[in-house]
């Protein structure tokens, strides 16, 4: 089993609050009173509870690099950026086209400048790009070979001196790792997510395949939060060139 060392310490790192949440989740409310409201009581919910974004835009700092992100969701990402005032290019890629259109409405809704939506399957060819990349809770839907394949061509796209910024499960056992299974098992039974979960990555593994990509990864650091989950940023970057 891969061993995490003991003790490592959490990011710093909050949902946001309340209100940040409802004004980015208004976006996200039907056209007309009888339409769903999945998605924004969904919004509601991820970004007043998972203080991933916050983790993230700290990893980030201030950078005018492009952001190329994987598996985009519903584009909350992009959101959060232009609330807290960053302006560098945004490009979410997602499989999911009925996620991508709701991106596309709400980034509309929300007046948010360059940010845009691509519909793209994560193992075929990925979009150019040479900035910084996201990868948030993706690989363990990936199977092993795919993981592999998906951070070198993200790699690819990584800009000297950019980075990669990973959050990912890992394979740890525990009851972490048994709670983000049985969850990543019902977002697919949902319906939420397209394909079941396949492939917990362990570290020494995922360390290797980055530093083979040419990218320097850092400590892996727990960004869960005061959800349950089984959840680890790892930010990568390339030395300038």
């Amino acid at each position: 089993m891969t061993v995490v060392p003991a003790g490592t310490p959490p990011l710093p790192a909050s949902p946001l609050p309340a209100t940040h949440a409802r004004q980015i989740a208004s976006a996200f409310l039907p056209e007309t009173p009888w339409g769903s409201r999945g998605a924004y009581y969904y919004t509601r919910a991820k970004l007043g509870s998972d203080p991933l974004y916050d983790g993230v835009l700290q990893s980030l700092q201030e950078t005018t690099r492009p952001l190329l992100d994987l598996g985009c969701g519903i584009g909350l990402l992009g959101h959060v950026m232009r609330q807290r005032g960053r302006a560098q290019s945004y490009l979410g890629v997602d499989v999911d086209a009925g996620k991508i259109a709701r991106a596309e409405t709400a980034a509309r809704r929300a007046g948010l400048a360059e940010v845009r939506f691509q519909r793209a399957d994560l193992q075929q060819a990925l979009p150019p790009h040479a900035g910084d990349v996201m990868a948030l809770d993706v690989l363990q839907y990936f199977d092993a070979p795919a993981q592999a394949a998906l951070l070198q061509a993200a790699a690819d796209r990584v800009a000297p001196g950019g980075k990669l910024i990973l959050r990912t499960p890992l394979a740890l056992g525990g009851r972490r790792d048994r709670a983000t299974r049985l969850a990543d098992r019902l977002a697919w039974l949902s319906g939420w997510m397209g394909t079941r979960p396949r492939h917990y990555p362990e570290r020494e593994r995922l360390l290797e395949l980055l530093a083979q990509a040419g990218l320097r990864p850092g400590a892996l650091r727990p960004l869960h939060g005061r959800t349950p989950f089984n959840s680890w940023l790892l930010v990568a970057e390339r030395p300038p060139g």
